[in-house]
C-alpha cells in the first residue's frame, strides 16, 4: 500500500512514476509476451501483439510530444494509467485502441505505409552493403573495448588475479602449486 501511496502522490519525484511507467509499459509486458510465446497460447499472444502494437504507436506519438507534456502536471500519472489500462483485463484498452483508432488507420493508408516501408528497406541494404568495412571496425572496436571492461573488472572483483603478461591465473596454476607443496612435504 505505501509503494502505491508513493507512485501516486502528486507531489512526489518524477523519477520514480517514470520508473514505474518503464517497468508497467515495458518490463512487465516483455515478460508476459514471453510467456506466452514459450507456452504457445494463442489467445495471450494475440494479445500482447495488440498491446505492442498500442505502445508502439503510443511510443512513436511521445516521441514528439514528450518535452512539452513532460511539463503539465502529473502527466506521467497520467501515462502510468493509460500503460495499465493498455493492459487491464476486464477493459482490454490495447484491443479497443486498435480496433477503434491505429487498425482503420492503417488499413486506410496501408498502400502508401508499404511503399515507405519497401523503400526503407532498400535504403538500408544499400547503406548497410556499402559500409561492410566500417561495421566490421566499429565491431572489432567495440569488442575490443568490451574485452577491456571485463578486464578491468575483473582486476576489480579479484584483485591480483593478473600475471604481468596480462593472462589470468585460474584454478589450473593452484592446483599445480598445491602439488609441488604436496611433493615438498614428502
Amino acid at each position: 500500500m505505501a509503494g502505491l501511496q508513493l507512485l501516486l502522490y502528486p507531489f512526489n519525484s518524477n523519477i520514480v512514476v517514470r520508473t514505474a511507467c518503464c517497468s508497467v509499459g515495458t518490463v512487465l509486458p516483455v515478460y508476459a509476451t514471453f510467456k506466452a510465446i514459450e507456452n504457445k497460447d494463442q489467445v495471450e499472444q494475440q494479445k500482447w501483439l495488440l498491446y505492442w502494437a498500442a505502445y508502439g504507436t503510443f511510443s512513436v506519438a511521445e516521441a514528439f510530444a514528450d518535452k512539452i507534456l513532460s511539463w503539465f502536471p502529473l502527466y506521467y500519472h497520467v501515462k502510468f494509467a493509460f500503460l495499465v489500462w493498455l493492459q487491464l483485463p476486464s477493459v482490454n484498452g490495447a484491443r479497443q485502441l486498435y480496433m477503434s483508432h491505429l487498425r482503420p488507420f492503417l488499413l486506410r493508408h496501408q498502400a502508401r505505409l508499404d511503399q515507405i516501408v519497401e523503400y526503407l528497406h532498400r535504403e538500408m541494404y544499400k547503406f548497410v552493403s556499402t559500409h561492410q568495412a566500417e561495421f566490421k571496425f566499429a565491431k572489432a572496436l567495440f569488442l575490443k573495448v568490451m574485452a577491456s571492461v571485463h578486464h578491468m573488472v575483473q582486476d576489480l572483483v579479484h584483485p591480483g588475479q593478473r600475471e604481468a603478461s596480462g593472462a589470468f591465473r585460474g584454478p589450473a596454476r593452484r592446483i599445480q602449486d598445491s602439488q609441488s607443496d604436496d611433493e615438498g612435504l614428502k
